[in-house]
C-alpha cells in the first residue's frame, strides 16, 4: 500500500509539475500614454504579433495604458520586483540607473528625428541598450515619439519669455538645467497629472511632442505652443534581466522579432502623427502655434547650449560628440 501511495504521490507531483510548466508566460506591458499614440499602438501591435506567432497557450501579453498599473516614475522599480515585465518609459526616466542615457535630454543636440534614428541605430546608440544590465534591466529597442515643443499660457518667442514661468518636466537633471538656463522654474511631476496642473494653472507650461499634446488634450488648456523642436522625446522598451534570462532562447528570439516589428510599426505611426496631430491642433483653434524665426530660435540655442558642458563628465564627451555627428 505504501508503494502504491508513493507511486500515486509521484504521479500527482509529475502532473502538477507539467501543469506548472504548461502555464503560459505572462507579460504585463505597462505604459503611461493613450492607446492612440505611437507607444500605445506599438504595445498593441506587439501583443497581437505575440498571440499570432506564439499563441495564448505559450505567451500572453497584457497591455496596461494610461498609467493604469504604474507611472513612469515607479514602473522600473516594479519591474525589478517582478510586478511588470515590460515597459517603455521615456529615456529621461533612466537617470537613476545610468548617466549615459541623459544624452537624449540635451537641448538642441539633434536637428531632427532622422539624426536621432542614425544615432540610435549606430554603434554608440546600440551600446547604450546594454548600459542598464548592471542595474538588472535590459534595453530591447528605441521607440520614437518625436521632437518636443514648448506650450505655455503666454506666447514664447525668445528665452526671456520663459523667465519666471513654471514648467512641468520629467524627472531629469538635464531637463531641470535646461529650463533653469532660461530662468524658468522646472517642476518634476508625473505625466498623468499634467493636464490637471495646466487646467488649474498650477503650472504655466510644459514640453512635449505633438502626439502627446494632442492625445492628452494639453492644447485645450494651453493657448500657445512654440514650435521649438528643442529636444527629443523617445522611449526605451525595457525588461528585467531576471525575466529575460528566464525565457527559453527560442521564446526570446520570437519575442525580440515581434518587438522589432512592433517598434518599426510604432515609429512609422510616430512620423505620420507628428504632422497630423500638429494640423489637428491648428485646426481646433484652441491653441496658437508660434513659429520661430531663425534669429529667435538661435537665442534659445545659445541660452541652452551650456547645459551640454554641464553634463559632459556624467554623460561622456565622446558620446555627446557621436550624437552631434549624427546631424551630418
Amino acid at each position: 500500500m505504501r508503494l502504491l501511495a508513493a507511486a500515486v504521490t509521484t504521479l500527482a507531483l509529475s502532473f502538477g509539475a507539467q501543469a506548472v510548466m504548461a502555464a503560459p508566460i505572462e507579460i504585463k506591458f505597462s505604459h503611461v500614454v493613450a492607446e492612440n499614440t505611437p507607444k500605445g499602438q506599438m504595445a498593441l501591435k506587439f501583443r497581437d504579433l505575440v498571440k499570432e506567432r506564439l499563441g495564448d497557450d505559450k505567451v500572453v501579453v497584457e497591455v496596461f495604458p494610461n498609467s493604469q498599473l504604474f507611472g513612469d516614475n515607479k514602473v522600473l522599480e516594479a519591474m525589478l520586483l517582478g510586478d511588470v515585465q515590460m515597459a517603455a518609459p521615456a529615456l529621461s526616466k533612466f537617470q537613476k540607473y545610468t548617466d549615459q542615457l541623459q544624452v537624449f535630454d540635451l537641448p538642441f543636440l539633434f536637428k531632427d528625428m532622422a539624426a536621432v534614428e542614425r544615432f540610435q541605430q549606430g554603434p554608440e546608440g546600440q551600446k547604450l541598450l546594454d548600459s542598464l544590465r548592471k542595474k538588472g534591466l535590459v534595453g530591447l529597442g528605441y521607440l520614437h515619439n518625436g521632437m518636443k515643443q514648448l506650450s505655455a499660457s503666454e506666447p514664447m518667442r525668445v528665452p526671456a519669455d520663459a523667465s519666471g514661468k513654471k514648467f512641468r518636466i520629467m524627472t531629469s537633471d538635464v531637463l531641470q538645467a535646461q529650463f533653469e538656463a532660461v530662468d524658468a522654474v522646472p517642476l518634476k511631476k508625473p505625466f498623468s497629472e499634467v493636464f490637471t496642473l495646466l487646467q488649474t494653472k498650477a503650472i504655466d507650461g510644459q514640453e512635449n511632442t505633438w502626439s502627446n499634446i494632442y492625445s492628452k488634450k494639453f492644447f485645450e488648456v494651453q493657448p500657445y505652443i512654440t514650435e521649438s523642436n528643442h529636444g527629443v522625446l523617445d522611449y526605451l522598451v525595457v525588461t528585467s534581466t531576471e525575466f529575460w534570462m528566464s525565457l527559453d532562447e527560442s521564446v526570446q528570439t520570437e519575442l525580440k522579432k515581434a518587438l522589432d516589428e512592433a517598434i518599426a510599426y510604432g515609429n512609422d505611426i510616430a512620423g505620420k502623427k507628428t504632422e497630423e496631430d500638429k494640423q489637428l491642433i491648428i485646426e481646433s483653434k484652441r491653441s496658437e502655434v508660434v513659429t520661430l524665426s531663425d534669429a529667435e530660435r538661435q537665442q534659445w540655442v545659445e541660452a541652452m547650449k551650456p547645459v551640454w558642458k554641464q553634463f559632459e563628465d556624467a554623460i561622456g564627451a565622446d558620446l555627446i560628440k557621436a550624437a552631434e555627428m549624427s546631424n551630418q
